[in-house]
């Protein structure tokens, strides 16, 4: 995530302007030999989680999504679907969020940047653990989606 804080990227905030949820991004990435990308995270809450952020005043939630997975993993990332939008108030524990959640594909190795203490592929079918947030929820609904072609529906 962005070092700047989330107060200072508010549309608008002032008198009159009612409070709402945070805006972000996560990124599933997809490497070549059926790998995933997952960051261990540097702040609370502890686990490994999705390269992702909030999203910047002025910034498309496609922008957000390359620029956080960049910083994060150092992959050049190419957007190719959006997963879905998970909004459950009570998926991160620091406040309520909104996160579009893309599918994404990069070639190389991921190191860890920003506030990911380390970045790293895993095989689907061995994962590490915790896993933070609504994340394990989400990469069990990007495999679904990337071997069925079935998506989640609101």
């Amino acid at each position: 995530m962005s070092a700047s804080s989330p107060a200072s990227r508010a549309s608008g905030a002032g008198a009159g302007v009612p409070p709402g949820p945070s805006l972000t991004v996560d990124v599933v990435i997809g490497l070549p030999g059926d790998r995933v990308v997952l960051v261990r995270r540097s702040n609370p809450p502890p686990g490994w989680a999705l390269p992702g952020g909030f999203v910047d005043v002025g910034e498309t939630l496609e922008a957000a999504a390359v620029r956080e997975a960049k910083e994060e993993t150092g992959l050049e990332v190419r957007l190719v679907d959006l997963l879905y939008v998970y909004s459950d108030p009570r998926r991160d524990p620091r406040r309520h969020t909104v996160s579009a959640v893309f599918i994404g594909r990069a070639a190389g190795e991921p190191t860890g940047g920003d506030d990911a203490a380390e970045a790293r592929a895993f095989e689907w079918t061995d994962l590490p653990t915790p896993v933070a947030f609504d994340h394990g929820e989400i990469l069990a609904d990007a495999r679904r989606f990337l071997l069925t072609g079935t998506r989640r529906r609101p």
